[in-house]
């Protein structure tokens, strides 16, 4: 059975509640509880986590991801500027599907960049909760591709 780590990063956890106009009503136990149904419809073993700290993201890359067939990834803020984080990427040699709620282009000019998604196999973002379904196909089909 194929294993998959959706990692997400700092303040999802507050997502509902937190500029709601930006990123919606839609919690992330909600988002992984849909994530985990459509893991359970293709096969898939699924394992979800959130992290604030940088450190500990790293560290759930390492034990985790390397370990995975695919990780979903949403490095939240570290996206502009943890290059700590796009090494982990780099180095765990899984493939990543960086996902982001928000289309990170359309906002304040310092989101526009990504230093992870040059390490990350595709980006997804702007489609709100849809984004991880998104996300779940594109790793269901990189599974798929290198089974």
């Amino acid at each position: 059975m194929p294993k998959l780590v959706v990692l997400h990063g700092p303040n999802l956890n507050l997502l509902g509640n937190r500029e709601t106009d930006v990123y919606g009503r839609v919690t992330l136990e909600e988002i992984n509880q849909n994530l985990t149904r459509l893991a359970a419809k293709h096969g898939v073993e699924i394992f979800c986590a959130q992290s604030n700290s940088e450190g500990e993201i790293i560290d759930i890359l390492h034990r985790e991801g390397a370990n995975a067939d695919c990780v979903i990834l949403n490095p939240g803020a570290y996206t502009h500027y943890s290059i700590a984080i796009r090494d982990a990427v780099k180095g765990i040699h899984t493939p990543v599907v960086e996902v982001h709620l928000s289309n990170i282009y359309a906002r304040e000019e310092f989101r526009h960049v990504s230093v992870v998604a040059p390490a990350a196999k595709g980006q997804i973002s702007g489609f709100g909760p849809f984004s991880y379904q998104m996300a779940f196909y594109a790793a269901w089909h990189i599974m798929k591709e290198n089974s």
